[in-house]
């Protein structure tokens, strides 16, 4: 593992400068084939990214395996967690130092959006351990968009960097260009841990579907483990100095 780890960070550290050379090239000339011919490369760049650790792959899954959101709603919520993860970063670099100064504490991190992050995950936590000790395992459609914005706050290092390095040469758009392209494939990456988390489940349910009492009960403690998982990890995150 540690092995396929430092392949997929090399291969981002080689799509990285080589992207670094066309945004130089593009200041220089403003010629928007250079930076065109490339941008596909974003794509591969977003998806090696997305399948190092981070990213709320695992909180992600979670939230869905726990939920009943259908196929197409958990591709929505992945969609929704890769924008919002790739957006702020922009956003960042776009707002520029006064907001970089308020929530970033370090090179790649956002201590304040993380907290708030967490903050959000938590309370949805709270509510999917209410809601299986209730007996209720309806995903309301606003639960689950939340909680792929709230799993998507916490900003993308990498695209804050090609933002900051595009901005300092003067070509905004060359950044904003390669993160959209970047999102596409982190958004791949996403949509099939989203897709398989919500297949498992069904598949699961579907095995039992002719015991319904024990349908209820898989339900309800999928859903109760779920919230624990999610509870846990906001609280670790938030007491985490």
């Amino acid at each position: 593992m540690w092995g396929l780890f430092q392949d997929l960070v090399a291969i981002q550290r080689e799509i990285y400068l080589a992207f670094a050379d066309r945004i130089r090239a593009f200041a220089d000339t403003g010629d928007w084939m250079l930076l065109a011919s490339y941008l596909p490369m974003g794509i591969v760049f977003g998806a090696v990214h997305a399948l190092t650790p981070g990213h709320s792959k695992a909180v992600l899954a979670t939230y869905l395996t726990g939920s009943t959101t259908s196929v197409p709603r958990g591709l929505a919520v992945s969609l929704l967690l890769s924008a919002v993860h790739v957006g702020m970063s922009v956003l960042i670099a776009l707002l520029s130092l006064p907001l970089v100064s308020v929530t970033l504490g370090s090179v790649g991190r956002a201590p304040l959006l993380e907290n708030l992050s967490r903050a959000l995950l938590g309370v949805i936590g709270l509510w999917m351990l209410w809601q299986a000790v209730r007996g209720s395992g309806h995903s309301h459609g606003g639960q689950a968009t939340a909680a792929g914005f709230a799993a998507g706050l916490i900003p993308c290092p990498l695209t804050l960097f090609v933002m900051t390095f595009a901005i300092s040469r003067g070509v905004t758009q060359a950044g904003v260009a390669f993160a959209a392209v970047m999102m596409v494939g982190v958004a791949l990456v996403l949509a099939s841990v989203a897709l398989a988390a919500v297949m498992f489940r069904q598949q699961l349910l579907r095995l039992l579907s002719s015991r319904p009492l024990l349908v209820d009960a898989v339900t309800r403690t999928i859903q109760l483990l779920a919230g624990i998982v999610l509870v846990t990890v906001a609280i670790n995150a938030l007491m985490d100095p």
